[in-house]
This record gives C-alpha cells, sequence and structure tokens, in this order.
C-alpha cells in the first residue's frame, strides 16, 4: 500500500456528518469489509437529534489503505488514534460513540483509554476479543495472496441469516465489500483483530454502555455479547432475535429503538461534572 504523508493522517479517514450544527456529537464506526453506508437505515433518525460523524476503514469507502503506517502491524490503538486525530480535526472533544464488530472494538479502546471523550457506548455484535489470531492471521494471508474474491463468497454465511441473504440490502453490503474495499485494506484490519484483547480492561469502562447481539451471530456470538455486558460496569444487553453479524442492516429498527432508547437515557442522566 502506498503511505500517505503523516502530515495528512491527522484527517485522512473518509467520513461523512449529518444533522444539526452544535447537536450532540455521536460518532459511528463500521464492521470489517464493510463502509459507512451500514449506518444508512439508521441515520435519518440519529441525525434529527444528532450530530453524526461516520467513518471508514483503512481501505474501505473513500479512505485510503495507506492512512496506516506500515504493513503488517496495524492494531486497534493506531486505528482508535486515527479516530481520535479526526474527532480533534471536527473539534469533538466529547462524543457518544456507537460501533458495529471491529468498529465496537475500536469505540471499546476509547473507552478504556480515554474515558474522558467517550460520553456513551454502544457496542453492536462486538466482543472484547475475536476469537483465536491464528485465524485471522490466516485470513489477512488469504487476502494478500488472492484478494477478496474468497472471502467475498463466504462472507454472506457470516453477516446475514439465510431468510435475509438474498434480500437487496444483503446484496448491496456485498457488493460493496467486492467493489469498495481494498485487499489491504482488509488485510491490516485482520492484523488489527489478531491482536485485539480487552477482556482484562472491561472494568476501566465507566461509559453508559449497550451492547447488542444477533442470536443467530455466528462472527461473534451472543456469548461474546453476554461477556462485554458481564465484564463492564452497568452495561446493558439486547438480544435480537432473526439477526446475524450486521444487524444494523438485517434488524434496522430493532437496532435504532434500542440505540435511540441508550442515547436518550444516557443525555437525561449525565456524568457527572459532564456537560451534554
Amino acid at each position: 500500500m502506498t503511505p500517505v504523508p503523516p502530515a495528512a493522517r491527522r484527517t485522512a479517514l473518509h467520513h461523512t456528518a449529518d444533522g444539526p450544527e452544535g447537536a450532540p456529537p455521536l460518532v459511528l464506526g463500521p464492521s470489517l469489509g464493510t463502509t459507512l453506508s451500514l449506518w444508512d437505515p439508521q441515520l435519518p433518525a440519529l441525525a434529527r437529534r444528532f450530530r453524526v460523524l461516520r467513518w471508514d476503514l483503512p481501505g474501505h469507502g473513500g479512505t485510503p489503505a495507506g492512512v496506516l503506517a506500515a504493513a503488517g502491524t496495524t492494531t486497534v490503538p493506531e486505528l482508535a488514534r486515527l479516530v481520535l486525530d479526526l474527532a480533534d480535526a471536527r473539534g469533538l472533544d466529547r462524543f457518544g460513540y456507537a460501533g458495529v464488530s471491529l468498529g465496537g472494538a475500536v469505540g471499546a479502546w476509547l473507552a478504556v483509554h480515554h474515558p474522558a471523550r467517550i460520553a456513551s457506548l454502544a457496542l453492536i455484535c462486538s466482543s472484547a476479543r475475536f476469537g483465536e489470531p491464528a485465524g485471522w492471521h490466516e485470513r489477512a494471508a488469504l487476502v494478500r495472496a488472492e484478494g477478496l474474491g474468497p472471502v467475498a463468497e463466504t462472507a454472506a454465511g457470516r453477516w446475514f441469516t439465510p431468510a435475509f441473504a438474498a434480500s437487496p440490502e444483503a446484496a448491496a453490503l456485498l457488493d460493496a465489500l467486492r467493489r469498495r474495499v481494498s485487499p489491504d485494506g482488509y488485510a491490516a484490519c485482520c492484523d488489527a483483530l489478531a491482536r485485539y484483547d480487552l477482556r482484562a480492561d472491561l472494568p476501566r469502562i465507566t461509559a453508559p454502555t449497550l451492547v447488542v447481539a444477533g442470536r443467530a451471530d455466528p462472527a461473534t456470538p451472543p456469548a461474546h455479547a453476554r461477556e462485554l455486558t458481564d465484564g463492564i460496569p452497568a452495561a446493558t444487553l439486547v438480544e435480537l432475535p432473526g439477526a446475524a453479524h450486521l444487524a444494523t442492516a438485517e434488524r434496522p429498527d430493532a437496532v435504532r429503538t434500542a440505540l435511540l432508547g441508550h442515547l436518550d437515557c444516557d443525555r437525561a442522566h449525565p456524568a457527572p461534572g459532564t456537560d451534554h
């Protein structure tokens, strides 16, 4: 991948901003293999109440893979630093954060290591550890050697229930994986997932936290969500029937309702010393 000059990395994440200027800020993170459009179903409702900032992972959508420091060394903390740089560039000192899968891991890491920045947290089909590192290293090597074809062929089984896999919404997400994600960027994110393990740090998360699980999710099964909920003080768990890994697409109304309820509750009961 072609590196982006260090001076350009500060705002290197492709992003969109929606909603009223001056509204409470909300940052939304995507899943591996998807773009910021993953949040399209929830955006209209969220943008009525919040200033919504959506971002693309490196090598996904409009973000070049070269925003990363070096091939083979990517970590979740590096991704989180890019998000903080983006928030700084947009003038966001403290913000709500919601993320799907890897996007959720970025938010959880920020909540542990930069608690003053995270007003509230929502983890959608995410985990404190995404399985054994060897599987991610193998997937990264496969993508670097053969491109995204083999991953795209099996993505539907990981992302969707059989009942949803033939829908236009599912087809659009799979098409975006093939057309809008680079092998370098995808493999780098696999490297980050292989190194990620936040289990011991979950009790350090002080932000009000919502955890959402798809009951039919083979990538981050409900047991992963329960581990997050048990480890994070006062976290709330919502399990959605009829949803696999990309619950924002498969159960958009249920995710929107859960997220708005969580965010509204947080705004009604702000943390001591904060101004929402």
